[in-house]
């Protein structure tokens, strides 16, 4: 039996819906459609385009309608679109998350989780990835949870959380 990752107390809403309540087929709809992920190793299928890594959450989509326009308007304003017919070999580890960025955002989500979004990154990829995140935030008005070790990175968002050992403390 898989562990149970529900909340010990209190309860999780995301567009009105609990999505500890959900069966798990629902539940894998809900996390496809409702948040993007964006992960420290960007995540990227090598043998794909950066076009097609972008549109690889909509695969599983009901409905696809929109998503290539929706791709080159999210790699246009991540400054990739003259890239979109590249491996992810053929980019910078700044390129890739930005692709990685691009991609968690394809279906619109309402929450955006990110996990070090910027620590595999030289100090100028960093400030460059983390300035467009909080501008697609900021643009998109979804939720952004980042979860980083980076201080500069922290610095940028006015809700600052920090978990010691096994307290989380408001910042």
């Amino acid at each position: 039996m898989a562990p149970s990752f529900s909340p010990t107390s209190g309860a999780v809403t995301v567009d009105g819906r609990n999505p500890f309540a959900l069966p798990e087929k629902d539940l894998a709809a809900f996390r496809n459609k409702q948040i993007g992920f964006v992960f420290q190793d960007h995540c990227l299928l090598p043998q794909c385009s950066v076009l097609e890594n972008v549109l690889v959450p909509t695969l599983v989509a009901e409905s696809r309608n929109g998503a290539a326009d929706r791709a080159h308007d999210l790699l246009t304003q991540v400054g990739l679109e003259d890239r979109i017919d590249h491996r992810p070999a053929e980019l910078s580890g700044g390129e890739q998350q930005r692709v990685a960025l691009a991609r968690a955002l394809i279906r619109e989500p309402l929450l955006l989780l990110c996990d070090e979004p910027t620590g595999n990154l030289d100090s100028a990829s960093a400030e460059t990835v983390a300035s467009m995140l909080l501008d697609l935030h900021h643009s998109r008005q979804n939720i952004l949870i980042v979860v980083t070790h980076n201080p500069n990175l922290a610095a940028k968002f006015p809700v600052r959380l920090e978990l010691s050992g096994r307290h989380l403390k408001k910042l």
